[in-house]
């Protein structure tokens, strides 16, 4: 049973991602008391999907590791995942947060030990490799996940699988009488940090990617290359399991159009140039990377990495808007069809996979908030006094990367830690 205790001194973060998790450890670590909610099973969000951030090339598991102990050590943090917060009431210094928590059918006793998983049969699509591959309806998330717990997929409440979960399980861990709850609790500052989701690539409809095996995603490329993703980190076409040496990347697909996208998503240059290395370096002098541009943003710090990956001889820029993609029958190669804009020649090149660098777009409709709160025409929350003591925290302000998402949600949880500080004050 998970109990909140709570007053008009707490901060209330919705949102487990890099950008809560950083909101709520600075506030804590600051002396308030943190309630973190996450709609997900574990924390983290999209950063542990990443293979490598960008300019350095590290991995993100370690600065992850380093907030996860941050997060078991600070005794002001409760967390709730597999929560969602359904309603909020209330003024700046005194709201009243109602959550609905999702029953993991997993309690406290869990050491991860995996004997449950072993013990289903059932598959479905894995969301965390975005549908590249199954997972067990008894699972943990990923290696990291944090709490480091199984999950029951709820599917299979009442099935047999469930029971073949809970016989397997020797510290009685499986509950499947778990019920999904509603709890509600006072706070007086809320940090809105929902973080993003990429663009739906099956709307672009002239690239074909509900239709062309070998049209991926840019999110999807990134799971590809981890090791632990769903290819083993080999870089190879859906259709056949081939290797693909010969790749190319669309810059802006669905991004800065006005049937998609208006803005620019401020990521997605970079994150190419990244995951052009990622070819590079897998197939070495036999590596073949275009990446199709409208223009490369890639400005301050990012500049160097820009043109080191331009002196890569294995990689070319063509400076285009790719109109359409069709595809070869005969291999499955898509085709992009288009116009150089430096040449003004027409080409039809073919490759062996294309990844689309989609957009980022606000993970929660602009309808769909619990609370009124200012928001633009993309959907990001604008600061705005209208929105009381609810400031928004890293990519649900607007499209940033790593880095400067943490460092507007430290900004984010300062601003919440003064709407509490003056409660405090009125109180005292």
């Amino acid at each position: 049973m998970t109990e909140v205790v709570a007053t008009n001194e707490t901060i209330l973060v919705v949102g487990g991602g890099i950008s809560g998790m950083t909101a709520a450890l600075e506030a804590a670590e600051a002396g308030k008391k943190v309630v973190l909610v996450e709609k997900r099973p574990y924390l983290g969000g999209r950063v542990t999907q990443l293979y490598k951030y960008f300019p350095k090339l590290c991995f993100p598991t370690c600065g992850l590791e380093i907030n996860q102990r941050r997060a078991k050590m600070n005794p002001n943090l409760t967390i709730l995942t597999m929560a969602e917060v359904t309603d909020l009431s209330g003024e700046a210094g005194a709201y009243t947060a109602t959550v609905k928590l999702s029953p993991r059918y997993v309690n406290d006793n869990c050491t991860a030990c995996g004997d449950c998983a072993d013990a289903v049969e059932t598959e479905v699509d894995d969301e965390y490799n975005y549908g590249l591959t199954k997972r067990k309806v008894a699972y943990l998330p990923h290696v990291m996940a944090y709490p480091q717990q199984y999950v029951l997929d709820p599917a299979i409440i009442g099935s047999e699988d469930a029971e073949k979960a809970k016989a397997a399980c020797k510290y009685d861990a499986i509950d499947l009488d778990m019920q999904e709850r509603e709890i509600s609790f006072p706070c007086g500052a809320v940090i809105w940090a929902t973080g993003w989701q990429p663009y739906d690539a099956a709307k672009i409809q002239p690239y074909g990617y509900d239709r062309y095996a070998n049209v991926i995603s840019s999110v999807e490329f990134e799971r590809m290359a981890d090791p632990k993703g769903p290819t083993g980190g080999k870089l190879v076409r859906p259709s056949d399991g081939k290797e693909a040496k010969n790749i190319a990347f669309i810059q802006c697909a669905g991004s800065r159009d006005r049937n998609h996208l208006l803005h620019c998503s401020r990521i997605c240059c970079m994150a190419s140039l990244k995951q052009s290395t990622y070819v590079t370096e897998a197939w070495g002098d036999d590596a073949d990377v275009s990446i199709y541009y409208i223009d490369i943003r890639a400005i301050d710090r990012f500049e160097d990495f820009y043109h080191n990956v331009k002196s890569n001889p294995n990689v070319r820029f063509i400076k285009s808007k790719v109109a359409s993609i069709t595809e070869n029958k005969e291999n499955g190669n898509p085709v992009l069809n288009g116009v150089d804009t430096e040449g003004y020649n027409r080409y039809a090149n073919e490759h062996d996979l294309v990844v689309l660098a989609v957009g980022m777009q606000p993970s929660v409709d602009k309808d769909s908030f619990p609370v009124d709160i200012v928001v633009n025409r993309e959907g990001f929350i604008e600061q705005a006094d209208g929105n009381g003591g609810v400031f928004a925290a890293g990519s649900a302000s607007d499209a940033l990367d790593v880095n400067r998402a943490v460092q507007h949600a430290t900004g984010a949880a300062l601003r919440a830690i003064q709407v509490v500080n003056r409660v405090a004050g009125a109180e005292g």
